[in-house]
């Protein structure tokens, strides 16, 4: 089955690591098999990766989009893993269930769930702030 896709005007998307900018008007498009395709929404450029949990939502998706890297990626992963849990070990459920997507090969799911560590990252952050602990 197809995954019809439609792009506004100016949006972004990556096919098995193509990135692809639409002209001025909208375009409609069929993908007849199966890549890896991220929408604009879903894709994190290299200067928005500037806190720990959004560095392994980026290397999450360099492994989506680039397989040809994946022990690389793997590896500045689980540092970055190690790391987040180092400083916040409240997130190893969902670190856990990350991790089992990505041993799976299934990097999409894996980038699902890492919107969830950033937002839980931010959440921490703001408790932080102002003075909350009990993340």
């Amino acid at each position: 089955m197809a995954l019809k896709i439609v792009l506004k005007p100016g949006e972004r998307i990556i096919i098995s690591g193509t990135v692809i900018t639409n002209g001025k008007k909208t375009a409609q498009f069929l993908v007849e098999n199966q890549v890896p395709i991220l929408r604009q929404k879903d894709i994190m450029g290299e200067k928005e990766a500037t806190t720990p949990c959004r560095r392994i939502y980026l290397v999450i998706q360099l492994m989506y989009i680039d397989a040809g890297n994946l022990a690389m990626y793997h590896h500045t992963y689980w540092n970055l893993v190690k790391d987040v849990l180092k400083a916040a070990p409240s997130a190893l459920p969902l670190i856990g269930r990350i991790s089992d997507h990505i041993l799976n090969n299934r990097h999409y799911q894996a980038l699902k769930l890492a919107k969830k560590l950033i937002e839980y990252e931010e959440e921490a952050v703001a408790n932080a702030i102002h003075g909350n602990r009990n993340v």
